[in-house]
């Protein structure tokens, strides 16, 4: 059985299943804490499938109809995590369970590959269920965007956030930490993405927590990626061009000649030449002016090239 297929009989399941049975799937989906996580966690694993079946036999006092739920979960051998998401938003009962299983492993769930689409979906489809998980999502926040997946279901849930409170309570987090979010592996996503998102304010908080920082981080690779974006809006562009024109004369030549720098000011110079700030792009081009011979042999060979057309 492929993938879809798996899931599409799954849907089928869930549409022939009375009430009382999906209540039932759910409570020994969720009953025991570690069981759970493994289930949403293993995508491909036939595992869950042996272990619900026993919990099913050990269970009998719940229903009547319970002989008949062990055919329908042996049925659903992967991906787990799918399918999982496929029972969300049923019913108030239903969510009640995956939102204190959820809740009870929240951090390994939603830094997990696969588990924290669960977590994702659960935001979305609960009711007020999800401003729980929105408030641990905020007291875990930062440990969360260090995560290498952790980093991926934050930007999710801050793009897709439909209430505006908690989507700039976390926005602003991000803001505010946006320092050491930068400099870190998986943290500089976060930063990243909500600089895509061009919320106004967002942008200038990120832009005051980095001031003084952006040449720093313009010599690194993902720190450049952050520093490009902020010369995309023209308040925080500001910040960066004033510091380019404010460091030391060598220093701005050994960003231009870096190989993630020269990308920097390149996007400086064409920004405030496209958006007519004379002041700052003919700053920019008398501070570097003296270095073009030496820019040309260098990854700031197009800098050079810019230069030599003002002339």
């Amino acid at each position: 059985m492929t993938r879809c297929e798996g899931v599409s009989q799954f849907k089928e399941i869930i549409s022939k299943s009375d009430r009382e049975e999906l209540q039932l799937m759910v409570l020994l989906l969720t009953s025991d804490s570690d069981y759970f996580t493994e289930v949403v966690r293993n995508i491909y694993g036939s595992r869950p499938v042996a272990d619900a079946e026993m919990s099913c036999n050990s269970r009998t006092r719940y229903t009547e109809k319970i002989s008949c739920t062990p055919i329908k979960l042996r049925s659903c051998v992967r991906p787990w995590s799918r399918r999982v998401q496929k029972l969300l938003g049923i019913s108030d009962d239903m969510d009640a369970f995956f939102c204190a299983a959820i809740l009870r492993r929240f951090f390994h769930i939603i830094t997990d590959k696969y588990a924290s689409y669960v977590a994702i979906r659960a935001m979305l489809v609960f009711d007020q269920k999800k401003y729980v998980m929105y408030e641990h999502l905020l007291h875990h926040a930062l440990d969360i965007a260090r995560n290498q997946y952790g980093c991926i279901a934050l930007n999710e849930v801050i793009t897709d956030a439909d209430d505006p409170f908690y989507r700039n309570l976390l926005l602003d987090l991000v803001a505010r930490n946006s320092l050491c979010l930068s400099n870190d592996p998986s943290g500089n996503f976060a930063v990243q993405h909500v600089l895509t998102l061009y919320d106004l304010r967002c942008t200038h908080n990120v832009a005051v927590s980095l001031r003084g920082h952006c040449i720093d981080l313009s010599f690194k690779k993902y720190g450049s990626y952050i520093v490009e974006k902020l010369l995309d809006t023209e308040e925080s562009m500001d910040v960066v061009v004033t510091e380019l024109l404010e460091c030391e004369g060598g220093r701005l030549m050994t960003l231009a000649r870096n190989e993630f720098g020269s990308f920097v000011v390149v996007k400086a110079l064409r920004v405030t030449r496209e958006i007519n700030r004379v002041d700052l792009f003919r700053g920019l081009v008398q501070k570097l002016m003296p270095f073009r011979q030496l820019l040309l042999r260098s990854h700031g060979s197009n800098i050079a090239n810019m230069l030599e057309s003002t002339i």
